[in-house]
C-alpha cells in the first residue's frame, strides 16, 4: 500500500506533462504488442507453409504448389506463388529470382508497419519529460523569487525535485519503449531472412528439377 502510495505521489508532483507521457507510452506498448503477435503468427504461418508444399516442391508438382501458396495468407506464400507462376514462362534463373525478389518488396511493408513508430515515441516521452522538467523549474523560480529569502533554499530545493520528476518518468517510458523496437526489428530481420533463405532453397530445388529432366 504504501508503495502504491509513493507511486501516486510520484505521479501527481510530476505535473500535467506526465499525461502527455503515460499517452505516448500507452500507444507505445499497444503498437508493440500487436507488432509482437503479427510478427510471430507470420513466423509460424510461414515454417508451416514451408513444410506442407516442400514435398510438391522436390517432387515437381508447382501446380499443386501453386493450388496450396495462392490459397493461404503467409509471408512466404506470396513470394511462392510469384515464383511458382514465373516458372511456366522463364527458362533462367534469374527471371525466377527478380520475381521472388519483387514480391519480397510487397511483403517488407507489412512486416515493418508501423514498428519505427516505437523510436519516435521514445524520442517524444523523453522531450516531454524534459520540457516538464524546464516548465517547473520557471515555475519554482519565479515562485522562490517572491519569497522569504530564510525559506528560498527549502522551496527552491524541493521545487527541483518536483520539476525532475518529469524527466525521471520520460526516461522510465523511453527505455522499455526502445528495448521493445530493438527486439521487433530483431524478430523482423529474423523473418525476412528466412523468407530469403526459403527462396533460395525453393529455386535450388527448381534447378534440381529441371537438371534431373534434362538428364532423363
Amino acid at each position: 500500500m504504501e508503495f502504491y502510495s509513493s507511486i501516486v505521489s510520484f505521479f501527481q508532483d510530476g505535473g500535467v506533462f506526465m499525461y502527455p507521457i503515460v499517452v505516448v507510452f500507452a500507444l507505445g506498448f499497444a503498437i508493440s504488442v500487436e507488432r509482437w503477435i503479427f510478427l510471430s503468427k507470420t513466423s509460424l504461418g510461414n515454417r508451416m507453409l514451408w513444410k506442407k508444399i516442400t514435398p510438391f516442391i522436390q517432387a515437381g508438382k508447382f501446380q499443386e504448389a501453386v493450388g496450396v501458396t495462392s490459397k493461404s495468407k503467409a509471408a512466404i506464400a506470396t513470394i511462392l506463388t510469384y515464383g511458382l507462376h514465373r516458372i511456366k514462362t522463364a527458362a533462367r534463373r534469374d527471371d525466377i529470382e527478380k520475381a521472388m525478389e519483387e514480391s519480397l518488396m510487397e511483403v517488407m511493408p507489412r512486416l515493418e508497419k508501423r514498428t519505427h513508430y516505437l523510436a519516435t515515441f521514445a524520442n517524444v516521452a523523453t522531450l516531454l519529460g524534459l520540457l516538464g522538467t524546464i516548465i517547473g523549474l520557471i515555475n519554482a523560480f519565479t515562485a522562490v523569487a517572491a519569497a522569504n529569502p530564510a525559506e528560498k533554499a527549502d522551496m527552491l530545493s524541493a521545487s527541483i525535485s518536483v520539476a525532475m520528476n518529469t524527466t525521471a518518468f520520460g526516461l522510465m517510458a523511453a527505455i522499455p519503449l526502445l528495448l521493445l523496437h530493438t527486439v521487433l526489428q530483431s524478430k523482423t530481420t529474423e523473418i525476412v531472412d528466412s523468407l530469403e533463405m526459403a527462396s533460395v532453397k525453393f529455386l535450388n530445388a527448381i534447378d534440381e528439377r529441371r537438371t534431373e529432366a534434362a538428364a532423363a
